[in-house]
């Protein structure tokens, strides 16, 4: 496949799973298992144009880290063993690491409790010309404190402020946040990677008969099951109040982990497609200099 070629697929696959406005907006209008226009496809065809896209990607951010005008901000959100790891291990595979941060956050420290919950976040940005991905992020705060209100009653908040209200307030904050970002040349795209119960499952599973996959089991990702349609109500509630058109949401389908990288990896390719990103022109000055260099170097030939 082409460059050409590629980016018409990475297009297509871009807005087929856009959501850049609440309105209307319902998670299981989006199955966890839809592999769209590419059903047909088989994992070895996947693979390759997976290679396609790395390649493309692996060019522009080379161009955007040279630039240092743009940054790029990804934060992935899904259920446990909806793919995150994978999918940023394989479609970042290409990316220079001196362009590229990475950070997962956990549960929050007594630190980070003491201040808002955008500063942790906030914290580890990335710079101009760098891609920074968050696995799990501020969103945590709209989804597991919402599901398991003992978390919010635990945080340090002063009593007036644990009100019904909460959650709004925090859905507005974090589209401040992100339009702030946006407005400084931060691109923020947000992904969530749409596993099914079924599928879940039978990763746990896998992960349980497999030894070398026990470290990635605990069994907490089994007692959070039992919570599955309320996290699915606040992932809907979520995605529905901070989608935009400047910071969209991308609703992913998971059950196919192919589909699911060749996907990602078209929404990082049409970002950095959609961005006048290019290597710097020389000033008439550095021209000079290079010159200067060129003819000091040939001279010691």
């Amino acid at each position: 496949m082409s460059a050409d070629e590629f980016l018409a697929l990475a297009r297509a696959l871009e807005r087929r799973h856009r959501v850049e406005g609440g309105k209307g907006f319902r998670l299981r209008d989006h199955a966890a298992d839809d592999a769209g226009p590419l059903r047909s496809m088989d994992k070895a065809t996947a693979n390759a144009n997976l290679e396609d896209a790395i390649g493309v990607l692996t060019r522009r951010q080379d161009m955007m880290y040279a630039q240092d005008r743009w940054s790029l901000l990804l934060i992935f959100q899904a259920m446990d063993a909806a793919g995150k790891d994978g999918a940023i291990k394989h479609v970042m595979s290409g990316v220079n690491p001196q362009g590229c941060s990475v950070h997962s956050f956990k549960a929050p420290s007594h630190e980070e409790l003491d201040h808002d919950f955008l500063w942790r976040c906030a914290t580890r940005l990335p710079a101009r010309g760098m891609i920074g991905i968050f696995n799990r992020s501020y969103y945590e705060e709209v989804l597991v404190v919402r599901v398991h209100p003992q978390l919010l009653a635990g945080q340090p908040l002063p009593d007036e402020l644990r009100h019904k209200d909460i959650w709004d307030e925090r859905f507005r904050d974090i589209r401040n946040f992100e339009q702030h970002l946006h407005d400084n040349g931060t691109i923020v795209r947000k992904i969530f990677l749409h596993v099914s119960r079924d599928e879940q499952r039978r990763r746990f599973l896998e992960r349980i008969d497999e030894p070398e996959k026990h470290w990635k089991f605990s069994e907490r990702d089994v007692a959070e099951r039992a919570h599955w349609d309320r996290y699915m109500e606040c992932y809907e509630d979520a995605i529905k109040n901070t989608a935009s058109k400047e910071c969209p949401w991308y609703v992913i389908p998971a059950d196919r982990k192919w589909y699911t990288r060749l996907a990602v990896s078209a929404v990082v390719t049409e970002v950095l497609a959609s961005i006048d990103v290019h290597y710097p022109k020389p000033t008439k000055e550095r021209a000079a200099a290079l010159a200067k260099a060129r003819a000091s170097l040939e001279a010691e030939g």
